[in-house]
């Protein structure tokens, strides 16, 4: 490999082979408070690509201080549980720093209201600690190539009581989408709250509503509520 032309901040010199072909490596900074957890998954990173590059921070704030002196980082890890901020101050701090580097949380809460905050504020997916190895290295392995993760928990809580099939209304199948938005207008939600709990956008929630409401044959959300209510949908 030839070496390259750089400028440092005083004078010219090559950069070294290795130096090149570290800067082409994927990067990626693993944040959590317990070094045993960050070691394994450093561990089971570099086993599915030998050349990455890991950094390592035990708080929010040591990763913002690494964001801010290391470049070419490719991905973020990081667990929602750490002592120095809320985890949504430092989610938030940590987006800020790491505008445009894909951000995958590993945490050991399940709990389904956290799991879709965190996806539906544009995280690349949400690793549950509990996972079986075999299902976290997949996890690892899709996010690493692009992929976004989301955990079996929450895809079975948005299909609780359908059977895993959906809903019949009127002939037809619900899909299971809009059986999880007919049960939040049930409850009072604005589209906007709606698109909140199930981490899409307000668009993709008008195009779940009027589906719904071709499916039902009512002409609004009232007509959809009262004609559910009638057939025990909800």
């Amino acid at each position: 490999m030839s070496a390259l032309m750089i400028i440092s901040a005083d004078k010219w010199r090559l950069k070294t082979p290795d130096e090149q072909v570290k800067e082409d490596n994927m990067k990626v900074l693993i944040a959590d408070d317990h070094a045993l957890f960050r070691d394994g998954l450093a561990m089971r990173l570099e086993e599915i690509n030998p050349e990455i590059v890991i950094e390592q921070a035990a708080t929010f704030s040591q990763a913002i201080k690494i964001l801010d002196k290391e470049t070419g980082m490719n991905l973020i890890i990081v667990d929602l549980d750490m002592p120095d901020m809320k985890w949504e101050d430092g989610i938030e701090q940590i987006r800020q720093k790491a505008e445009g580097i894909d951000i995958v949380v590993v945490s050991a809460s399940e709990d389904i209201r956290n799991i879709r905050k965190v996806l539906s504020s544009g995280i690349k997916g949400y690793i549950p600690k509990r996972s079986e190895p075999k299902v976290m290295n997949n996890a690892l392995k899709l996010i690493l190539d692009g992929g976004t993760y989301i955990p079996p928990a929450l895809i079975e809580n948005s299909s609780e009581g359908l059977n895993g099939t959906g809903r019949r209304a009127s002939g037809k199948m619900l899909t299971n989408r809009q059986s999880q938005v007919l049960d939040l207008i049930a409850q009072g939600k604005s589209n906007k709250q709606i698109a909140y709990e199930i981490g899409v956008s307000e668009a993709t929630v008008k195009l779940h509503i009027n589906a719904l409401l071709r499916s039902l044959k009512v002409n609004n959300r009232t007509q959809a509520v009262v004609t559910a209510q009638k057939m025990g949908l909800i």
